[in-house]
């Protein structure tokens, strides 16, 4: 929990930045969601929403930073509260990267559109976004709650993210070598699910820096990385060009 002061107008001014933080989060999450859907159901102007929605996090994430200096010059913060400012300043970056990795998704809806692709691939997307938004989601209520032992889950779900990750970019190399029109829907679904992997990373990083404002110690070592990618080997019959 933050700490109360003797001065009210300090405590307000901590409190707007937790209070931003939460807006910020319900933001990202929206914007995610909002994206993933135009994509599935193939709509153009819901995308063009979520690209000009970007504009709100970037606005936020500048508004955190400014109110972050002043607080820190002001009241010359020590312990819990310097890594409360700080930790805003970070989860605020993370925040509005996955707000860019949503609107990144957001702009390649129009060109997957002109190739569509088996009904399959759209609900692996859907299935990556959830296990992302959801890690989001929870990570976002322990920033609320301050409640660390909960963050346990964090690595986890990382974890399944990653599996699904690979899972999905097997699948798509496979729709490209089966047929070479493929290749440019297919690219853009693989760049659109590695946007949505990478969500569940920013998440990882928010839970890092929670762990950090409240203990004041680092995460233990983070395991290794799943996303197996790099390891997939390509057969000998994909046609180079």
């Amino acid at each position: 929990m933050q700490s109360v002061h003797i001065v009210s107008a300090y405590d307000e001014e901590l409190k707007y930045l937790s209070k931003r933080i939460a807006a910020m989060g319900g933001h990202a999450e929206r914007m995610v969601e909002q994206a993933i859907a135009a994509l599935v159901n193939a709509d153009p102007g819901l995308a063009q929403k979520v690209i000009r929605d970007d504009l709100v996090l970037d606005e936020g994430q500048r508004e955190i930073d400014d109110k972050a200096i002043v607080i820190i010059a002001k009241r010359q913060p020590m312990a819990t509260d310097l890594r409360e400012i700080v930790g805003a300043i970070r989860i605020s970056a993370d925040l509005e990267r996955v707000g860019d990795l949503g609107k990144n998704v957001a702009k390649r809806v129009v060109s997957v559109i002109e190739g569509r692709q088996p009904t399959s691939l759209f609900r692996g997307l859907e299935a990556l976004a959830d296990l992302a938004l959801t890690q989001l989601k929870e990570v976002l209520d322990v920033y609320a709650s301050r409640s660390v032992e909960k963050i346990g889950f964090v690595r986890d779900r990382d974890d399944q993210i990653d599996a699904m990750y690979t899972s999905l970019f097997r699948e798509l190399l496979t729709y490209m070598m089966e047929d070479p029109r493929n290749i440019t829907p297919c690219t853009h679904l693989l760049f659109c699910a590695k946007n949505i992997e990478r969500i569940g990373d920013h998440a990882t990083n928010i839970a890092e820096t929670i762990y950090y404002i409240v203990t004041g110690d680092q995460m233990p070592a983070e395991r290794p990385k799943g996303d197996k990618t790099d390891k997939v080997v390509l057969p000998a019959t994909l046609p180079v060009k």
